[in-house]
């Protein structure tokens, strides 16, 4: 039987650390852009599109991540389409980050005053110009830390992946834990280093939240 060090379980993690890292990276970044296509949708004047957006969200936030995972690589397997589990991760937790990030900012949205929407109107503005001259300068400072905060829940969301064969964090813990026979100490490092990533993000977003609260309090 091979022994493995304290030290071999560590760096083996941290290289699957990368990969955590990297999906979280893509799911938000993709995630950010897809949203806000999907804000400016549930925000627009065309009742159809604010329809099918609003259908959207609700699609992916009433439904188990688990199973979009299931269905991002199982699912277009039976029209033949053979999708890498990476690709399947990647792209699931792309959709689902968007529909939460686009209620975050909605709702950003929602709060500036009516009256910003009636001045840009006076000036000849397009729903398109007010949204990016006028209301979205005005929501980003407000959405800054939920949004930072939300970063969090993606980090935790790509541990179900693993459950489509993507090899991140957690499931590297499976695979070492089978090899050493070690549980606590590989689930404890498993845990320190979800810790490690989640924690500094959660204290930026809570920093984020007062400065701003400070700042509107004057």
């Amino acid at each position: 039987m091979i022994e493995f060090s304290t030290w071999d379980i560590v760096r083996n993690l941290l290289l699957a650390a990368r990969w955590t890292v990297l999906l979280s990276l893509v799911a938000f970044l993709g995630g950010g852009v897809m949203g806000l296509l999907v804000l400016f949708g549930r925000t627009s004047r065309r009742a159809w599109l604010r329809r099918a957006t609003w259908v959207y969200i609700e699609v992916f936030q009433g439904t188990p991540l688990l199973m979009q995972l299931f269905l991002a690589f199982f699912g277009l397997a039976l029209f033949g389409v053979d999708v890498p589990a990476w690709l399947a991760a990647g792209l699931a937790l792309t959709l689902w980050t968007a529909a939460f990030l686009a209620e975050i900012w909605r709702g950003c949205v929602e709060s500036i005053p009516r009256g910003q929407w009636e001045a840009s109107a006076s000036l000849a503005m397009g729903y398109v110009q007010q949204m990016r001259h006028v209301i979205l300068p005005q929501a980003l400072r407000i959405a800054v830390a939920p949004t930072v905060g939300f970063g969090v829940q993606v980090i935790k969301g790509t541990a179900l992946a693993s459950i489509i064969g993507f090899t991140e964090l957690s499931k590297a813990g499976t695979m070492i834990v089978n090899a050493t026979f070690q549980p606590f100490t590989v689930y404890a490092a498993v845990a320190l280093m979800y810790f490690a990533l989640c924690w500094p993000l959660s204290q930026f977003s809570r920093k984020l939240e007062e400065k701003f609260h400070g700042a509107h309090r004057h």
